[in-house]
């Protein structure tokens, strides 16, 4: 048995303030990009990429105190090491304003400085437990719940924005919203992008929860957060119904134009009201959490997500005692209504499609994005056992799925978003979560761990023949979903990856 002497941590801080970045810290993004410190005393070397605590955005003695605890007990050197990577990295980089008075928070996606709705929520997920032990941590979740109210309440089909006003910083010009042109308007001083995907919105539910779950804390239901409940089920009012009424007039609510020879992003076809659909009962989206284009309006997981989230929003608000009659009987009424047009018009043969039309048609394949249809157990649509998952799993881990590829030195489902040969790490980790075959699991965490590029971060895409052909030295979605996936593996499968069998909870 190797003997391993695990490298010194970092001074414990806790702080509520962000931190002024200096000349002397450089852009994470730069940073990112090569590796720095003493390596772990793995096979893989891999290295330290946390800055100088001088450097970082937010730092939380709780997060610290888990980095400390698990990394100690994980038996794999190389692994602790990419949880020490993974774990602080939104804290201490993507924190880019807050302000405990105001209430106010801005957190950028990692190399895109925009604050991406369905990004944040996955970025803090992973710290949900220790927000009752953290009361700063607290607080900076409820400021982005909050920020992201009032993005919402203003913007609802918009899923990434620019810094709040009180910030000070100034927006950043998106090349690839440029010539774009929605309907309702934008202000792009406010928006950063405007694709309409549902997951955007069922991001905010997620965190509203997830914080109200752990802290019992109600106050961020506040006249910001029900304005933008009351347009999210505005959203999905209008998405959910058909393309054509009875005159074959078409219906839109939402309209992104692109313009030709100047928008990067592809175009949005039937002049930026996308593919015709009919009714089901699921809610419509235009492009998919990837920001692709949607080849059938109803996004199958995006739907689960949407489900399982509206249902936790009546639990909150009824326990909450903002007892809304409205909220809570309109967001039961839809979630059932979701589930039921999920399982009655998606699946065929056993197995989930990932788009449909309501119209007969479907698309059998996944995207690496969460939601995703491998992700469903993780999303709480479903258990690891449901037969119609299980069958569904079987065939995304396959060639019959347009978009898995396998190759030399790594393999996984992507999507058109970093083309079909790069698969995201993402979906290894979705893949984890919904596994519980040890034998899968550890062959599936050595493919991540060993397609770093020595860097220690979760990459975006990864060619499946060249482990140094990656995009996106740094994404810190995919770092936190790794770190949430190990903090399972450490309660749910401790023998795997601890040094003894005593499960692990934050």
């Amino acid at each position: 048995m190797r003997l391993w002497l695990y490298a010194p941590f970092t001074l414990l801080l806790a702080a509520f303030a962000t931190k002024q970045v200096t000349g002397q810290c450089p852009s994470y993004t730069e940073y990112s990009k090569n590796p720095h410190g003493a390596p772990s005393e793995g096979p893989l070397g891999l290295p330290y990429m946390r800055p100088d605590i001088t450097c970082r955005t937010f730092t939380s003695s709780a997060v610290e105190n888990v980095i400390r605890e698990l990394g100690g007990r994980i038996k794999d050197p190389d692994l602790a090491r990419l949880f020490e990577n993974t774990f602080p990295n939104t804290l201490g980089d993507t924190v880019k304003y807050f302000n405990k008075t105001e209430n106010i928070a801005f957190i950028v996606t990692g190399d895109i400085t925009a604050q991406w709705l369905r990004d944040t929520a996955n970025q803090f997920a992973h710290y949900s437990s220790l927000l009752s032990k953290d009361a700063d941590l607290a607080a900076l979740v409820r400021a982005v719940i909050n920020t992201e109210s009032r993005y919402v309440s203003e913007y609802p089909y918009c899923g990434a924005f620019q810094p709040p006003p009180e910030s000070g910083l100034d927006p950043t010009e998106n090349v690839w919203a440029r010539g774009v042109i929605v309907n309702p308007p934008v202000d792009n001083k406010t928006v950063f992008e405007c694709k309409y995907e549902i997951d955007s919105l069922c991001g905010l539910l997620k965190l509203s929860r997830s914080y109200f779950q752990q802290t019992n804390d109600s106050s961020f239901m506040n006249e910001n957060w029900h304005s933008a409940i009351k347009q999210i089920f505005r959203v999905i009012e209008e998405q959910s119904q058909a393309s054509w009424d009875e005159n074959f007039n078409f219906i839109s609510y939402y309209n992104w134009t692109g313009t030709p020879g100047v928008s990067l992003s592809p175009l949005v076809n039937n002049d930026g009201n996308g593919e015709p659909k009919g009714y089901t009962g699921m809610v419509g989206t235009h492009h998919r959490p990837s920001d692709d284009l949607s080849a059938f309006a109803f996004l199958t997981p995006a739907n689960a997500m949407l489900s399982v989230e509206l249902e936790f929003l009546a639990e909150i608000v009824d326990a909450a005692g903002h007892g809304s009659l409205d909220i809570t009987s309109s967001a039961r009424t839809w979630s059932n209504r979701i589930k039921d047009a999920l399982w009655n018009t998606t699946v065929e043969n056993g197995i989930f499609a990932y788009e449909t039309n309501g119209l007969g048609s479907k698309y059998f394949m996944d995207d690496a994005n969460v939601p995703s249809l491998l992700s469903l157990p993780y999303l709480g649509f479903l258990g690891r056992s449901n037969p119609t998952y299980k069958k569904t799993r079987e065939y995304l881990l396959s060639s019959r799925n347009p978009y898995y590829a396998e190759g030399s030195s790594f393999k996984g489902i992507g999507g058109p978003h970093a083309r079909a040969w790069r698969p995201w790490p993402m979906s290894l980790v979705s893949s984890i979560f919904g596994s519980d075959d040890d034998a899968e699991i550890l062959d599936t965490l050595y493919t991540i761990a060993n397609n770093t590029a020595g860097l220690g971060l979760i990459h975006e895409g990864q060619y499946i023949h060249n482990s140094s052909d990656y995009t996106r030295p740094w994404f810190a979605w995919a770092n936190s979903y790794f770190a949430e996936m190990i903090l399972d593996l450490a309660a749910r499968k401790p023998h795997l990856i601890l040094k003894t069998n005593e499960s692990y909870y934050v």
